[in-house]
């Protein structure tokens, strides 16, 4: 089984889209896992129907007994998120699990308890199971999260002896990210010809090269912003990364997206030829620039 991560410097890049188009084409042999837990949207495109829910504790808030306490105001003074009111509870949205509180109190009155935070999913699909997840409001440790889905996906890969594990990974450098990559065979970069494209690519490069993963990259919608574009094929030659992929832009990945389905199920012409091959090259590990 191949693991394989699809990443991006920032968000809106096609990242999502370019992986339901994979899942299509990969003929049934992916198992596919939303790593992008803050937003995840995978769902959206595979037509998924949730079969397994589960729940996800990762932080923990502050929770006074106030029989013990003595009103003694030292954690009101204590806390820098002004989490705990003047009349001395907690205010969970703004309490950041220091536990800061706990260690202070004289009276021992606050305890640190597991909140929930989040849930994540098991779904079908009709290219493969899907493992997703979304995140509670205002919540964080997304990166344990990530590493919860890909973990489930890769047993259900494994379990169903499939080809390909692939991860929609989320945007940025951040522990998500991290935690998207961690063990993979590649990364497939997508950038974008903008004005800060080369400057996310070279971010998101750096991490790859840190943690000793194989990157490949793609440009999406190349032609909308084509002196981008050199400036990307130029940096990739320099810094002897495989340039596997570029996609046109094309309306009718818009409106597969607002169909709820893969773009390969719209898609024709070079535009269908391009994204298959940029498939291709990017599952066998190909090293073709285009």
């Amino acid at each position: 089984m191949k693991k394989l991560t699809v990443i991006s410097g920032k968000g809106g890049t096609g990242k999502t889209t370019l992986v339901g188009a994979f899942a299509s084409l990969s003929a049934g042999q992916t198992v596919l896992v939303d790593g992008d837990v803050d937003a995840a949207n995978l769902s959206l495109i595979t037509g998924a129907e949730q079969v397994e829910k589960h729940e996800f504790y990762a932080s923990k808030k502050a929770v006074i007994d106030q029989e013990l306490c003595s009103e003694c105001g030292l954690c009101f003074e204590l806390c820098r998120f002004d989490a705990i009111t003047e009349n001395i509870r907690v205010d969970m949205i703004k309490c950041e699990g220091c536990a800061f509180c706990a260690y202070a109190c004289p009276e021992q009155a606050i305890d640190m308890q597991q909140k929930l935070s989040g849930h994540w999913y098991v779904s079908d699909t009709d290219y493969g199971p899907l493992v997703h997840a979304r995140l509670g409001i205002a919540e964080e440790n997304s990166g344990k999260l990530v590493t919860a889905v890909r973990n489930r996906g890769e047993t259900l890969a494994n379990n169903a002896d499939k080809k390909y594990l692939l991860i929609d990974g989320p945007p940025g450098i951040g522990c998500p990210v991290i935690a998207s990559l961690a063990g993979v065979d590649s990364a497939l970069i997508v950038a974008e010809p903008s004005v800060s494209g080369i400057h996310d690519l070279e971010r998101v490069v750096a991490v790859c090269r840190h943690f000793g993963v194989p990157a490949m990259v793609c440009i999406n919608r190349f032609d909308l912003g084509e002196s981008q574009s050199r400036q990307i094929e130029k940096y990739c030659a320099e810094e002897n990364i495989p340039l596997v992929g570029k996609i046109p832009f094309d309306r009718n990945f818009v409106k597969a997206m607002v169909e709820g389905k893969p773009a390969p199920e719209t898609l024709k012409g070079s535009s269908l030829r391009g994204i298959t091959s940029l498939w291709e090259n990017f599952a066998e590990g190909k090293k073709r620039v285009v």
